[in-house]
């Protein structure tokens, strides 16, 4: 499912919650203030911060990740990651981090290319993967 422009202005815009797992299945969850969307199948996501999660994806690359704000956006979106620390996606996270107050340098890039996307609205829809 390609993202619409509701849920691209949604994910510009929010706090964004990553899980991943170990390669022996030990899960790990954290919030992530810098991700962005670059398309409609595409989000940029800035390793500030990460420990677990990026070893995590060094050994498992995959993601999924949920908007803060699910009321607005119910969507959890799963996909499998790259994780690049130069070139132009290492190259626009820095960037990301030169322009916040707190002056981030990020330690690398992480491309994630959605590939599932499932429904998180409650009721009897909820968890369902949409087309």
């Amino acid at each position: 499912m390609k993202l619409s422009s509701d849920v691209l202005d949604v994910l510009r815009d929010d706090l964004v919650f990553v899980a991943t797992s170990s390669s022996v299945g030990v899960p790990n969850v954290v919030p992530i203030g810098f991700a962005r969307p670059l398309d409609d199948e595409t989000i940029l996501i800035a390793d500030n911060f990460m420990d677990k999660t990026r070893k995590n994806l060094e050994e498992n690359p995959k993601m999924a990740l949920i908007p803060k704000e699910a009321a607005k956006c119910p969507y959890q979106f799963k996909g499998t990651v790259q994780i690049f620390t130069s070139g132009k996606y290492f190259d626009e996270v820095t960037e990301w981090g030169e322009n916040a107050m707190t002056k981030l340098k990020p330690k690398a890039a992480i491309l994630m290319k959605i590939q599932e996307t499932y429904t998180v609205k409650p009721g009897p829809e909820a968890g369902k993967k949409l087309e």
